[in-house]
């Protein structure tokens, strides 16, 4: 493509610089400090190799990437084969690999006969075998016999390296991937070669087993069977094994996986290759969390209430007794969404609320919310684009990053992994505002704003703020009035760039959507006549009401009031709503409840009509990160128990109803959701709520803190033992000052006047005074949690000895 001569000098001097080398006769030019054997991979050449990994520094550690450089009379060559992942190239330097030379091809030969004097020959018995570069090497590269006849080195196995991460150490080759993935990656460094020798193996601290969110990439990226899952080891052969490429449900990341299935069951999971999202990484959640729907919970018929007792019952059944109490109600009914659907499922429900049922009565945010966040997502992330959103690179090229009601090690792994590299490449400077320095925040080096919940819109207008900047808020944000305005503010007045990220996959399509009591789908002011205008033309209806819709929680309270009189609810735990206690009673108190979901849980207990959900690995679709991102959903296996995904649902219950909801694939979603568009017109002002000030403990108690931990209780975890086994222990945290004047030295009850959690104390240092932090869902065996919403004021008592740890 040619360049204009104004574009011509700027697009020259961008170009990096260029080094020239011959590569087995073959000239190539590269950017200079490019290894040689990225070099010998631009020109279609594999050399062989073990410790080299384009994501991780090079080390040389295997030596089985030899390559032979000779002397071409210009001083580049060496009398000895080097190894060729250590090495930069040079220029006029002259390479020859295995496949032009017989000095690399015997050094690469006589490596892989020293790496095979000890490894078992045991590849039918491998969880690697058939996929594994040692096997495939030893074919293409090594001699067919050995010269060693004295007996193999044996280890006892596996060493359970963490609950999840089993080694054979037989099996390592030392090529040190795993441990440079701790370190340099994840920043968990807790596995380290130790001894020399024959001796040398993969340890651990005796009392400190592997802990890390990131545990299962290390498995990806052994070259060998040394490091095999406990959930997956021994359960397939990789040939019998049919892969397909999805996104992964859990969080707002958005990454790509590689779905592994047989008989009809998915057998293991692995991270894609993306280099603009993930990378080749994902966590432990995400590769290990997709048995939630193998359990005994699982619905697969239709349900409904006769005489006070929920009964199977057949579709047609199910569907007219549901429409019968939909029409009863009117329009005086609410829907509760969740936000882990597909943009295509919540597209469905947001047309099936306004165009069927006739109610503007829909949110997707079965968690703690405000008024104000409503306002914030329409001013910020509504209708917005992944051109003019913040993105994974951006967050590369940042100067500065400020956290804010959010931790990305539990909340967004992958947001963290990004950040992580930032640092560690020192072009970046984070800076949390929280109440201490998590462990995320220590990896990353952050500096701490050490605040209570209530004072970090304060903290923020304080900071020094500028065009290099991105703040990065959360979802819990949402429950301390005045921070998002802040955050909005701050924006505003420093030209710093800014970013929601919500924990959950569908948040942002759910709002792309529609499934906001403020906003129709393509980010449309719902106050906006035009807009309503736009969206009844383009489904076919009369006229769309302007009247403003119920949040999820005023819905809950209304059904409890008996202002509305019916509830579609599909994937929400009441747990987690800004108070859980209402939010049952409001289930308990509703005439009608209709329950779309895929286990047992408190709303199917409570429901009149319940729905079995096809699993998100039954159906396609996609979601969008919170980048804005699309991230495409595939049908990795089919089920024949529960062939109705939420839009089919839907589709049925329209049409007993005389309607049409307009589409019954998510192809045909898909379509009809791009033929609106994104809204074009005025959006919506940035919020603003005055700033409650800075809120510390009182003479009541101390203020609580808390976020949700990546492995907790929630039904993502379910049945995974191994997953939910390397969850990080569930405590209370506070400053030493204020465990001094507690008096407690062990075990704390936190109470929020409804409920109590009674966890180990564990003071913290640079914690701020006054408040006191715990998981917000904790794990099995660690209480119940609390029903407030951070910021409470909660009392916290000393816990006799002999009373130990409620479970």
């Amino acid at each position: 493509m040619s360049l204009d001569a104004k574009s011509a000098p700027a697009e020259v001097a961008k170009k990096p610089d260029l080094v020239n080398l011959t590569i087995d006769g073959t000239s190539v030019s590269v950017p200079k400090g490019t290894l040689i054997i990225r070099a010998a991979e631009m020109i279609g050449t594999a050399i062989p190799r073990f410790c080299d990994h384009p994501l991780l520094d090079p080390v040389g550690a295997c030596r089985q990437c030899m390559v032979d450089i000779p002397d071409a009379g210009n001083g580049r060559g060496f009398p000895k084969p080097q190894a060729s992942c250590t090495m930069p190239v040079a220029e006029g330097m002259v390479v020859k690999t295995q496949m032009t030379s017989a000095v690399a091809d015997k050094a690469q030969r006589g490596m892989l006969e020293f790496l095979l004097i000890n490894h078992p020959l045991d590849c039918p018995i491998c969880d690697k075998g058939g996929e594994c570069p040692l096997q495939n090497q030893s074919l293409s590269n090594g001699d067919g016999e050995s010269r060693f006849g004295a007996l193999k080195r044996t280890f006892p196995k596996p060493v359970s390296i963490s609950a999840q991460i089993l080694l054979d150490r037989e099996r390592c080759v030392l090529c040190a991937r795993c441990t440079r993935f701790s370190e340099q990656i994840s920043g968990d460094p807790f596995i380290e070669l130790v001894e020399r020798g024959a001796l040398q193996q993969v340890g651990t601290y005796e009392t400190d087993p592997y802990d890390s969110y990131f545990s299962g990439n290390v498995i990806q990226i052994c070259p060998v069977g040394a490091l095999t899952s406990a959930a997956y080891r021994f359960q397939a052969r990789p040939f019998d094994l049919v892969s397909i490429t999805t996104s992964c449900e859990h969080c707002a990341s958005g990454c790509e996986l590689r779905s592994d299935h047989r008989h009809h069951q998915i057998k293991r999971r692995l991270a894609g290759n993306d280099p603009e999202v993930n990378e080749e990484w994902s966590c432990d959640k995400g590769r290990f969390g997709f048995m939630y729907g193998r359990g005994n919970d699982r619905i697969t018929r239709p349900l409904v209430r006769r005489d006070g007792v929920l009964q199977p019952a057949s579709w047609p059944e199910a569907i007219d007794v549901a429409v019968h109490g939909l029409r009863e109600a009117g329009s005086r009914v609410g829907v509760l969404t969740g936000g882990r659907l597909t943009v295509e499922n919540a597209y469905a429900y947001s047309r099936f609320a306004r165009g069927v049922l006739g109610t503007n009565n829909i949110d997707h945010r079965s968690r703690p919310q405000s008024d104000e966040e409503a306002d914030f997502i329409a001013a910020h992330v509504a209708g917005r684009s992944l051109a003019d959103s913040v993105r994974y690179a951006d967050l590369d090229a940042a100067e500065h990053v400020v956290l804010v009601a959010f931790e990305p090690e539990d909340e967004s792994p992958i947001v963290f992994l990004r950040l992580r590299k930032a640092v560690r490449n020192g072009t970046l400077r984070v800076t949390t505002i929280a109440p201490f320095a998590s462990r995320g925040s220590e990896k990353l080096s952050a500096e701490l704003v050490a605040v209570a919940p209530g004072g970090e819109a304060a903290a923020l207008s304080g900071l020094e703020l500028g065009a290099g900047t991105i703040i990065l808020v959360g979802e819990r944000a949402a429950t301390q009035p005045g921070l998002l305005s802040a955050v909005s503010a701050a924006s505003a007045r420093s030209g710093a760039r800014l970013a929601w990220i919500p924990r959950r996959a569908g948040e942002v399509g759910a709002i792309h959507a529609g499934c906001m009591p403020n906003l129709l789908p393509g980010g449309r002011p719902l106050a906006d006549a035009a807009a309503r205008v736009d969206v009844a033309s383009a489904w076919g209806a009369s006229t769309l009401s302007g009247q403003a819709g119920l949040s999820a929680d005023e819905q809950l309270r209304a059904a409890a009031s008996g202002e509305l009189l019916a509830l579609v609810v599909a994937g929400v735990d009441p747990a987690d709503m800004g108070h859980a206690d209402e939010a049952l009673l409001g289930l308990e108190s509703a005439g009608f409840v209709v329950s779309i979901e895929q286990r047992e849980s408190a709303v199917t207990e409570r429901a009149d009509v319940v729905f079995p959900a096809a699993l998100m690995e039954e159906q396609s679709g996609h979601f969008l990160n919170w980048e804005q991102r699309q991230r495409d959903v595939a049908i990795v296996v089919k089920d024949t128990r529960s062939p109705m995904t939420d839009m089919r649902i839907l589709a049925a219950l329209a049409d007993a109803m005389g309607s049409d909801l307009g589409f019954r694939t998510p192809a045909a979603a898909r379509a009809d959701l791009a033929e609106l568009g994104t809204w074009d017109g005025h959006r919506a002002a940035s919020p603003t709520v005055a700033d409650p000030g800075h809120v510390v403990g009182t003479a009541d108690g101390l203020v609580l803190a808390s976020w949700r931990q990546l492995l907790d209780a929630s039904s993502g975890n379910d049945h995974e033992l191994a997953l939910r086994a390397t969850a990080r222990p569930a405590v209370a945290r506070v400053s030493p000052a204020t465990a001094n004047a507690l008096g407690a030295t062990d075990v704390v009850c936190v109470t929020d006047g409804r409920r109590r959690l009674m966890l180990p104390l564990l003071p913290t240092r640079d914690m701020v005074d006054g408040v006191v932090w715990v998981p917000m869902n904790p794990g099995i065996g660690q209480g119940e949690r609390l029903a407030s919403v951070p910021g409470t004021v909660v009392t916290v008592d000393v816990v006799p000895v002999d009373e130990g740890v409620a479970s």
